[in-house]
């Protein structure tokens, strides 16, 4: 476990299920462990332990609660992945209970399950993947509509219909390279160094350090790179305010977008509360790909917006600060902000 006792506490009181796959909490009294979310009424803190996971609290004299059912998550976990590698493989996205079937779980009770580990529904899980494709088709093939049928879309109307919102421009502008869009640009002076602020009609589109417009260009080389001005006054000012106090505006508006799984993990990231850490590893899990370790820090390095996508949160799984894009330095100092007191 990578809390210290009082996160887990924190946790423990609050409900939270972004914790139920991070410890089970034992409590003195009755000899039963639960998942931190479990509906129960709380026991005295001086009567509560912690433990990683419920093997823990077995070999240590606990039972599993018969009200949260602590051993199921990792049936959970299994289920998940096994629903995941089904989209995946599928042209059409399966139907919610085809994928139910598969797993050997009733429809309602999977899609809140599904909807928990990875912060979406399947159907948009299978809608990003299908996306996922045609990206890359329009990239490779010289006619729309021809990437279209190789996506696995049944004609065009249904690809416009799922792809243009998540794609944020028209199909035929993603094939130029982002040709038509407006992204205007702001370099604001913060604590930690200059920081180049980006956004479309949208929403934030790059966050970086010791970038600049030509840097911006060179990412969209097809878009109309366009100097902030009053339009983006305000979103700066609240990115800025995010910089030196992390956590304060959680919800600031992005268009970003990324493969299904970088979209799960940067979704992931925006979970975690100021003060709160994941491993790569619990990241991986969280997203429902335990054995995705690598491809969850891979994500991580390709957030586009540093400090709004809250990467700085994740650690390795000994407790150290593992890398950052823009400085081991500034991620120190980013978790300091919240409270975290890093090995190194």
């Amino acid at each position: 476990m990578d809390l210290t006792d009082d996160q887990a506490w924190a946790a423990f009181e609050a409900r939270d299920r972004n914790a139920d796959e991070r410890f089970v909490v034992a409590v003195t009294t009755t000899h039963i462990y639960c998942r931190p979310s479990c509906p129960a009424r709380r026991p005295r803190r001086e009567h509560v332990r912690f433990f990683a996971d419920g093997a823990g609290a077995v070999a240590a004299g606990y039972r599993a609660c018969l009200r949260c059912k602590p051993d199921e998550a990792a049936r959970d976990r299994v289920a998940v992945t096994a629903a995941i590698a089904m989209i995946d493989a599928a042209g059409a996205p399966p139907s919610l209970e085809t994928l139910a079937d598969h797993v050997g779980y009733a429809p309602h009770h999977f899609h809140r399950l599904f909807k928990r580990a990875l912060g979406v529904t399947p159907a948009a899980y299978a809608r990003g993947r299908r996306a996922d494709r045609a990206a890359t088709a329009l990239s490779e093939e010289d006619h729309v509509t021809d990437a279209i049928y190789r996506a696995g879309y049944s004609g065009p109307s249904r690809f416009y219909d799922e792809a243009k919102g998540r794609l944020g421009m028209a199909p035929s502008a993603w094939v130029r390279g982002g040709e038509g869009v407006t992204i205007r640009w702001t370099v604001a002076e913060t604590s930690l160094g200059p920081m180049l602020i980006a956004a479309t009609d949208k929403g934030l589109c790059r966050v970086s350090f010791e970038e600049d417009a030509a840097t911006l260009a060179a990412r969209f080389p097809r878009a109309d790179i366009v100097e902030g001005g009053d339009a983006l006054a305000d979103l700066a000012a609240r990115v800025v305010a995010e910089v030196e106090t992390p956590g304060r505006d959680p919800h600031l508006p992005l268009d970003v977008a990324g493969t299904a799984f970088q979209e799960a993990v940067w979704q992931a990231l925006r979970r975690i509360p100021a003060g709160g850490t994941l491993s790569y590893a619990e990241l991986a899990a969280e997203v429902g790909r335990p054995g995705a370790v690598r491809a969850a820090g891979s994500a991580c390095g390709a957030n586009n917006v540093a400090v709004v996508i809250p990467c700085h949160r994740v650690t390795r799984s000994d407790g150290t600060m593992g890398g950052y894009a823009y400085g081991i330095d500034r991620k120190r100092v980013l978790r300091r902000r919240e409270g975290v007191v890093d090995r190194e």
